[in-house]
């Protein structure tokens, strides 16, 4: 047996040995019987090409994202991406940078995050951008945990919009939960907005933050100088999410609105659609709370002979010293991904993200017009709210259903509400983006007609 293929049985016999054990069986005996399973019904070994071969087959059941008109969105959103971010992310130099803890041999790495941090400011608003965190769920975790730490622990309840996207709330409350910190959630109303007085109400004199998501998980634009103010006026820190951050070239971010933080997913930025992956959080603050800010903060300065350097400027991470006063363990600056949402921004251009996201909200408000001129009985959900580049689309009996009807003309028309619960009605999220073509507006209106 090569020693580096497996362990062979006499390999085996020994780890038994020194684990005290007789059985391989006794290794896992702490597991229930009840979760255990007795055999895998696998099918005979197969060399690598066959195997290939099978999991092509496998695949091409798909109905692929690339391969037909797609709608899909609730977080994660098909947009252009220029050759030259995967030209840039496919270079040694950057493709193998992970974390400049020497500043001295990282000035590229240290430059591209000083970049990112700056393209972040400008769209949200505010004064200082991190780089970065995993994921818009955990930018939300962050930026509760954040408002804790800001208001010393005093506050122990954070108020958090029901029309937050779910899997980030199931994040928060699983932190949260281990933080000590009590979760309120405030429903939308039936505008699927948010009301500010409620929001007052539930955050009280004990609200460390008031977490919203704008545009919601609906697709629905929050009023979001109302929401702040409602937020300040109980003592509360005020968080904007966003999931869909093309939004912020048409639309200004929380900053703009006295909002503390500006936190979210970039996927958007650059990141190909993928499997559950890969991802990248973004989170903003206000200056006068940068050292309760998680990650990293990379700075401009000048080496010893003047010439212009980077640095990192901040940096309280739970591997560094004093890791007792870190603000976070689960930070990092996603370097490859920050370094494709820098190129891709930079290549499109502030001109460039305003006119795609245009384009958005044109291609999401011709298909409202078109399915709402229907005779067919699938309608917007919310058919007056001020819409992104996604909306609800509700009709008899359930969403998941429709998804496979319209699946089976050849269209993902979108996500299925049901699969996210909430007070909301069942139905269908519906996102459209640049990359929908009239043609495939005409192909999803001529699918809602078929099976309806």
């Amino acid at each position: 047996m090569h020693p580096w293929v497996g362990a062979g049985p006499d390999d085996r016999r020994h780890i038994l040995d020194e684990l005290g054990l007789n059985t391989i069986d006794d290794l896992f005996a702490t597991i229930p019987p009840e979760v255990c399973v007795d055999r895998l019904d696998l099918a005979s070994a197969q060399d690598e090409e066959s195997v290939w071969l099978e999991m092509s087959r496998m695949a091409m059941s798909n109905l692929a994202l690339d391969c037909a008109p797609s709608f899909l969105g609730a977080g994660v959103y098909r947009h252009i991406r220029p050759a030259v971010v995967n030209a840039v992310l496919s270079r040694a130099e950057f493709f193998t940078s992970y974390t400049p803890y020497q500043p001295e041999i990282s000035q590229g790495t240290l430059q591209v995050i000083f970049e990112f941090q700056t393209l972040i400011s400008r769209l949200t608003g505010l004064p200082v951008a991190n780089a970065s965190l995993y994921d818009g769920a955990t930018a939300l975790v962050e930026a509760v945990l954040f408002s804790h730490r800001v208001l010393r622990g005093r506050r122990g309840l954070a108020v958090v919009a029901e029309t937050i996207h779910p899997m980030y709330r199931r994040v928060l409350d699983t932190y949260a939960e281990a933080a000590g910190i009590e979760i309120v959630v405030v429903s939308p109303e039936k505008d699927g907005r948010l009301d500010p007085d409620r929001v007052r109400e539930a955050a009280g004199d004990r609200a460390c933050c008031v977490a919203l998501q704008s545009p919601n998980f609906l697709g629905i634009v929050e009023d979001l100088p109302r929401l702040a103010n409602a937020a300040h006026e109980s003592g509360a820190l005020a968080v904007q999410v966003v999931t869909e951050a093309v939004s912020l070239g048409l639309l200004e971010g929380g900053g703009a609105y006295e909002f503390d933080v500006v936190c979210g997913e970039a996927q958007s930025f650059g990141v190909a659609p993928g499997f559950g992956g890969p991802h990248l959080g973004f989170f903003a603050c206000t200056e006068k709370n940068v050292r309760q800010m998680p990650g990293r903060l990379a700075g401009e300065t000048v080496d010893e002979d003047g010439r212009r350097a980077f640095c990192l400027t901040l940096s309280t991470r739970e591997q560094h010293i004093r890791r007792a006063k870190a603000t976070s363990n689960i930070c990092t600056n996603q370097g490859l991904m920050a370094l494709a949402a820098t190129v891709w921004l930079e290549a499109i251009g502030g001109a460039g993200l305003r006119e795609l996201a245009t384009s958005c909200l044109a291609r999401s408000e011709e298909l409202k017009r078109r399915i709402s001129a229907l005779d067919g009985p699938w309608r917007l959900a919310y058919p007056n709210a001020p819409t992104f580049n996604e909306f609800l689309l509700t009709g008899p009996g359930n969403g998941a259903d429709l998804v496979d009807r319209v699946a089976s003309e050849g269209v993902l028309i979108g996500v299925p509400a049901v699969k996210w619960g909430g007070s909301w009605p069942d139905g269908v999220l519906v996102a459209a983006t640049e990359l929908n073509t009239s043609a495939d507006l005409d192909a999803l209106v001529a699918a809602l007609e078929a099976v309806s």
